[in-house]
């Protein structure tokens, strides 16, 4: 059983942001992008500010587990 974390840098909001996934699914890397900018742009106001101060993103199945910078909690969406 390969338990490996895997790391990529994927672009949001200008700059660098972390990714952590078991599997190495860059399907899954293309979705959360989509994702991330789709509710940026149209997602519910306390969505946005979260994404404004994310820190980093982990994938676990088909939802992507967001860690903010600046607020308590993590923030969980679904890729599917």
């Amino acid at each position: 059983m390969n338990t490996d974390v895997k790391k990529v840098i994927i672009q949001f909001r200008d700059s660098g942001l972390p990714v952590y996934c078991k599997e190495d699914n860059r399907r899954k890397i293309d979705i959360l992008q989509e994702v991330l900018e789709r509710k940026l742009m149209n997602g519910k106001r306390s969505v946005q500010k979260y994404l404004t101060t994310l820190d980093s993103v982990e994938i676990e199945g088909s939802e992507a587990i967001l860690y903010s910078t600046s607020e308590r909690g993590t923030l969980a969406l679904s890729l599917y």
